[in-house]
């Protein structure tokens, strides 16, 4: 059976605008999409690479 995705808003999506992504990690692949527009569809990216990803933006906030 698969997973369901557990859906999180980013925690910089607290400010003014309403801007923001939903990932969801529990889940064989990460999953991101935007959280006002779903139809938009999903990004999926290894647990890896999202891991490389978050650390490079993290760095570079």
């Amino acid at each position: 059976m698969p997973t369901v995705p557990n859906w999180h808003k980013s925690s910089f999506s607290s400010g003014a605008t309403n801007d923001c992504v939903e990932c969801s990690t529990n889940t064989p692949a990460v999953m991101v999409r935007d959280t006002k527009d779903h139809a938009m569809g999903v990004i999926e990216a290894s647990h890896s690479s999202w891991a490389l990803f978050t650390a490079f933006a993290a760095s570079e906030g």
